[in-house]
């Protein structure tokens, strides 16, 4: 470990008074009292934003991971990032800024699974191993995750074949596009299962946090040799590389004069899980010039709600939408922001917890709203989404997807309020969701949702990327499909045990 760094722990949202190491927190995924883990302080920047417009993606990455995860020695941290941002993306930018009008687009769709959980999922495995490393760690770390559609294929495509691992997702069987079931069950990898779940990303989600919390179980797993982890974005080492690419967007438009010194930037993000906003925050907390943070839903919008009112309630229907990764009732992340929002009151985000466990619902303190005042919610329909898609391209060309589409339209309504410049996280390649695109621009034939990927070429006038090329002629590996309640039991079956 570099001489005179300060030590930076983690700690439970929900009171555990143990305190842990950043390569601890990765390990375990989950705090012991069912809390994620948060970082005692959020570190300030290391360098202005003037150096950091000098720096690539990787070296801006290794800056920003350093100030969180004190206990990795440089040349562990450098190896993670080296291993992660390299190839596998198709620009050596890694995360690119698209001017499309008066918008900022930050193209995060570059990698192995063109959609944003790339730029993640990409080191994850690396810090998780070399955290196993340094903990002494001898079983084989089992990764659980629960998928609406990205973080699957993005979890699955790190962890394949990563010695020392094994990785089973679960995926609502109708909840995700045909590219992105196919992109998981063509999967690779001797360690990688993927269970098609019978329900929605919700009971997929809550089923594989209550196997964590599943003491019993994880006593036997760990008899046979196994240690359960998670690749979901409760995992602190899934959420802080996404703190990178808002910095680096920051920079690169700072030096670019598109923003000025002093000047601060708004931030749209399409919102479900709520991890990829919070890392927003957490990057404004350590001095991006970041204004106000957006946070943009589909029809689902519990969290439009929750900004409005005040109350999170998931008791509504569940509406299956051309923008899937955000068809999401339970945003895990949400509870980090809590945690900061309540001033680290970790008692009231635990009774926050268990009231939306056992009713559905909870309403937050008035000290808790004053200090959420720099988020704001927004919300597109189905129409809205498929306009905004239509619009953009007869414009200007440029094509988006679904998701991008939601957060683009709620851009625009709060520009008739704000003329600050906006930031839009544009989160997956269109190639990933090509039926409801082409819907959108009138422009849909009658054929298999994957002949359409051709005619998407033509209209977007960008060649297909690799990654969709490759799943037209792969072999489906994984055909596991089983209800709501047998998910322990699949896990069981699965790993013989």
């Amino acid at each position: 470990m570099e001489e005179n760094k300060k030590q930076l722990y983690y700690k439970s949202t929900r009171g555990d008074r143990e305190k842990v190491t950043a390569s601890q927190a990765i390990l375990r995924g989950l705090a012991p009292d069912g809390g994620l883990y948060v970082p005692e302080e959020i570190p300030p920047l290391p360098y202005t934003m003037e150096q950091f417009g000098k720096m690539d993606y990787q070296e801006t990455a290794y800056a920003v991971l350093r100030a969180f995860l004190t206990d990795f020695t440089e040349e562990e941290l450098r190896g993670c990032v080296e291993k992660a941002y390299d190839d596998k993306f198709d620009t050596s930018q890694i995360a690119p800024l698209v001017k499309i009008g008066k918008e900022y687009y930050l193209e995060l769709f570059h990698g192995a699974t063109i959609a944003f959980k790339d730029m993640a999922l990409s080191i994850l495995p690396h810090l998780m191993t070399v955290s196993a490393e340094k903990q002494q760690v001898e079983e084989e770390i089992l990764i659980l995750a629960a998928t609406s559609g990205d973080t699957g294929k993005a979890a699955m495509a790190g962890f394949a074949d990563v010695e020392g691992t094994r990785i089973i997702v679960f995926y609502p069987k109708n909840g995700v596009s045909k590219v992105q079931e196919l992109q998981m069950v063509t999967q690779k990898g001797a360690n990688v299962d993927v269970v098609a779940l019978h329900g929605n990303f919700d009971h997929a989600q809550s089923g594989v946090k209550a196997l964590f919390e599943d003491r019993r179980m994880a006593e036997e797993l760990k008899k046979k040799g196994y240690r359960f982890s998670s690749a979901n974005s409760i995992n602190i080492g899934r959420l802080l590389p996404q703190v990178v690419y808002y910095v680096y967007a920051c920079a690169k438009l700072l030096e670019n004069q598109e923003i000025q010194p002093g000047e601060t930037l708004d931030v749209v993000v399409p919102t479900g899980n709520f991890g990829n906003i919070l890392a927003a925050y957490y990057a404004k907390r350590m001095g991006a010039p970041i204004g106000r943070l957006i946070c943009a839903s589909n029809e689902n919008k519990v969290l439009y709600d929750f900004f409005e009112t005040g109350c999170y309630d998931k008791n509504r229907e569940f509406i299956l939408t051309t923008s899937p990764s955000m068809d999401i009732l339970i945003s895990s992340n949400l509870e980090r922001l809590l945690y900061h929002a309540s001033l680290e009151d970790a008692e009231a985000v635990r009774v926050c917890m268990e009231e939306l466990k056992e009713k559905g619902s909870y309403r937050i303190s008035d000290t808790m709203r004053k200090n959420l005042r720099e988020f704001q919610g927004g919300y597109a329909t189905e129409e809205e989404t498929a306009a905004e898609i239509r619009r953009v391209y007869e414009a200007t060309g440029y094509v988006m997807d679904t998701h991008t589409a939601v957060a683009s339209t709620v851009c625009g309504r709060y520009r008739e309020e704000a003329q600050s410049p906006c930031l839009i996280a544009s989160t997956a390649s269109p190639y990933k969701f090509v039926k409801s695109v082409l819907a959108a621009l009138g422009k849909e034939e009658k054929g298999d949702e994957l002949s359409l990927l051709y005619q998407l070429e033509k209209v977007s006038r960008t060649a297909m990327p690799k990654a969709v090329k490759e799943i037209l002629e792969a072999t489906v590996l994984h055909t596991m499909e089983c209800d709501r309640d047998e998910m322990k039991e699949t896990v069981r079956k699965i790993l013989e045990v």
